[in-house]
């Protein structure tokens, strides 16, 4: 089957509309196109559910008498930087994707970022708990609990993911697939966007 190459080490994929061996004729799509169509419905799956725990929030604090603001953990301030820094080398790593030693180098420092930021996560967690604030000490705890700890699960995926694909640059000395980059990329900035507008509802909500 013949395969082509495109810029940037993508691997081979058999051309739209080839025709295999001496049978009938058979149209074979891109493989490409059911990465990006998966992710589109992971992201309509995450969508639903912050826009599920949002609705809660909102309508909990509505009908509350018990609800008491927390203090907001100072550490969510330079993590929000942190993690859009991440965004930031992600960039970078796809544009370097040319030059292998340069889109490792920034792929790596995307990976490092975000680990710092889920350690950042926990320590916010803990900034807490001094204070004597847990998942069920109130309402407006529970959902900054919540809300938080399923962003970091989701953001945690997205970090095996990219090791994974660190791993797999290690066995072997070249750059990734074009197309499993911008699939990670994609994913990455989804979260990162994600981030920004949990901190937001955290914060003007609280």
């Amino acid at each position: 089957s013949k395969t082509t190459s495109h810029p940037g080490g993508d691997i081979g994929f058999p051309q739209a509309g080839h025709f295999e061996g001496d049978g009938p004729s058979r149209y074979e799509p891109r493989p490409e196109r059911r990465y990006y169509t998966g992710m589109l419905i992971g992201f309509a799956g995450i969508f639903m559910l912050f826009a599920a725990l949002t609705s809660a929030l909102v309508v909990r604090k509505g009908i509350s008498d018990d609800w008491i603001a927390l203090t907001f953990p100072a550490i969510l301030w330079p993590n929000t930087l942190i993690l859009l820094a991440s965004s930031f080398t992600m960039v970078k790593a796809r544009w370097s994707l040319a030059s292998t030693t340069q889109f490792r180098r920034w792929w790596g420092a995307t990976v490092i970022l975000g680990i710092c930021f889920l350690l950042g996560q926990i320590l916010a967690w803990q900034q807490l708990a001094v204070q004597g604030v847990y998942l069920s000490t109130n309402p407006s705890s529970s959902f900054f609990y919540v809300l938080t700890g399923s962003h970091g699960v989701h953001l945690l995926g997205g970090v095996v993911a990219l090791l994974y694909l660190s791993w797999k640059m290690w066995r072997h000395p070249a750059a990734p697939s074009k197309t499993m980059v911008d699939v990670a990329g994609l994913y990455w900035h989804f979260m990162d966007g994600l981030w920004v507008y949990v901190f937001l509802l955290l914060l003007l909500w609280r």
